[in-house]
């Protein structure tokens, strides 16, 4: 009990100093410290204010671009094949598309070759089966997408717009954003210390597909229906009507790389973009077979720019030109890095949290946290004198060591996680009074100070231990199944339980057998 090895006072003096040395910043200006030590603490929206976005995937875009999908794979492969076909159409409502064959006879045969068009997925009950049914009847051939098939479709398409949003976010330099999947369609994003969201949401509402096509110059940009396998587009800026092919001649899912800069030559605002290897090749393939035919550059469903190719683009760079200004340049460049949205994103609810609630909210959760712990030290001082006032110490070393730790971890303060601070305020002390009610029984029983010592610490340990390993599995469900103000709750009551573990045993345990070996009084004050 009385006795701690040399390496051991050394390792307790160590957390102690170290916990300090790592708080100190989130007390200290910024300007005083070096560069090295300016980590702080993370606040949360509620602290911080920042801005509270909540997206929703439009499904039924991804419904309608699967069936396009299918629309067009169809007439490819049928044509592979020799199979005439007179007509192919969509049912958006009953999510299939007909096929009307030019020979009733070739119906199994093009049934067979549009199976292979499938993709197998999931389903509810966790077989695997095919995402379309193919059916054929008197000359017509329907490809349905089924249930699981576009439940699995949907599924994806959110999770992958969750991660293009995280990515443009991340691009924009907000720090400590919180981007995350909530419910079946809905993306919830929070931006702290960003007042005025209007730059964001235009970022993330914006699809940003981006696709290259050959322009179709022999047709009629007058009739009222564009020619098979054409579409009218109109022109981002000049409102020009163009008669693109529907095709795509490079994706721009094969870009690698876009930057905002300036054209050496015109001084005007450019995006400069790089292709990955298989971009490269066919964009080098493309305008190798084009030259002095018109090049489009297609972003949702408008027309950038369609310059005409003067020679072959073998090197895999190409630029996007137009009225840009260095903002709307950068904007377009992170776009592009981040990727395209399988499916438009439309804001169903808007917050913004102003710097000034924060700080009230600080504020309240300081004075709360403040008053809990004057409460806690005079009632511990109180009920068991010195002793209390040692328990009272480590639980002062308790907090300072629990800020540490949400600074080394990263992790972001919130509004509950504050209130998870005041909790284990009254907790950590739990085990002093089990450790001091035992050492009172023990001296009460005529014990010597030692034995009673003794007692109080090796007895008590197994009960505060095992308590605490069950508050840590409650508070790991918390983090595992809650939002995220519960898991800032959750983080900040484990971290300040698992610290309590080490003030409220090993160092008050320390700090009694300092007191004790320099006093050896034979009535201990608790």
């Amino acid at each position: 009990m009385l006795y701690f090895a040399r390496w051991k006072v050394a390792a307790i003096l160590g957390v102690i100093l170290l916990g300090i040395l790592v708080c100190l910043p989130n007390i200290l200006p910024r300007n005083v410290l070096p560069a090295w030590a300016s980590r702080q603490i993370s606040l949360g929206l509620d602290l911080r204010g920042g801005s509270y976005l909540l997206l929703e995937v439009d499904l039924n875009r991804v419904a309608h671009d699967r069936l396009e999908a299918l629309a067009d794979g169809a007439r490819s492969r049928l044509r592979q094949n020799g199979i005439a076909f007179s007509g192919i159409a969509t049912d958006e409502p009953a999510r299939r598309v007909n096929i009307r064959l030019a020979d009733p006879a070739q119906a199994e045969a093009a049934a067979t070759q549009l199976r292979e068009l499938s993709n197998p997925v999931t389903a509810a009950s966790g077989a695997t089966t095919p995402d379309i049914d193919v059916a054929a009847n008197n000359g017509v051939v329907t490809v349905t997408v089924t249930e699981a098939g576009l439940q699995s479709r949907a599924s994806g398409a959110v999770e992958q717009s969750v991660e293009i949003v995280r990515r443009r976010v991340d691009e924009t330099g907000v720090a400590e954003s919180i981007v995350a999947r909530q419910g079946a369609d809905r993306v919830l994003v929070q931006l702290p210390g960003v007042d005025d969201p209007n730059r964001i949401k235009q970022l993330l509402g914006q699809t940003a597909k981006m696709t290259f096509h050959l322009l179709d110059e022999n047709a009629s940009l007058g009739a009222a229906n564009p020619p098979p396998g054409d579409m009218f587009l109109v022109g981002e800026r000049d409102g020009q009507r163009y008669a693109v092919r529907r095709q795509v001649a490079v994706d721009g899912a094969n870009l690698s790389d876009a930057r905002a800069s300036r054209d050496g030559q015109t001084g005007e605002w450019v995006v400069s973009f790089t292709f990955d290897s298989a971009g490269t090749r066919r964009f080098a393939d493309i305008t190798r077979a084009n030259v002095g035919h018109p090049f489009a550059i297609v972003l949702d469903d408008k027309v950038l720019t369609a310059p005409v190719i003067r020679e072959p683009i073998t090197g895999g760079r190409g630029q996007i030109s137009g009225s840009f200004n260095a903002q709307s340049a950068s904007d377009l460049a992170v776009l592009l890095r981040a990727g395209a949205l399988p499916a438009p994103l439309t804001v169903v609810e808007e917050r913004t949290v102003g710097p000034e609630l924060g700080a009230d909210a600080i504020r309240a959760g300081l004075i709360a946290l403040g008053t809990g712990t004057v409460l806690v030290l005079l009632y511990m001082g109180t009920a068991y004198g010195l002793f209390g006032w040692f328990a009272n110490l480590a639980l002062l070393i308790n907090l300072v060591l629990t800020g540490a730790a949400l600074t080394l971890l990263g992790a972001t303060l919130t509004l509950p996680g504050i209130a998870g601070i005041v909790l284990t305020l009254g907790t950590a002390v739990d085990a002093n009074i089990l450790i001091n009610e035992r050492i009172r029984e023990e001296q009460q029983a005529g014990r010597n100070p030692v034995a009673a010592l003794e007692a109080g610490f090796s007895k008590a340990y197994g009960t505060i231990l095992d308590s605490n390993i069950t508050n840590l599995i409650a508070i790991a469900c918390l983090y595992v199944f809650g939002s995220g103000p519960v898991k800032g709750f959750a983080v900040t009551v484990a971290l300040g339980t698992v610290v309590h573990l080490f003030t409220a045993t090993t160092l008050v345990r320390w700090m009694i057998s300092v007191w004790f070996r320099r006093r050896r009084p034979r009535v201990l004050p608790v």
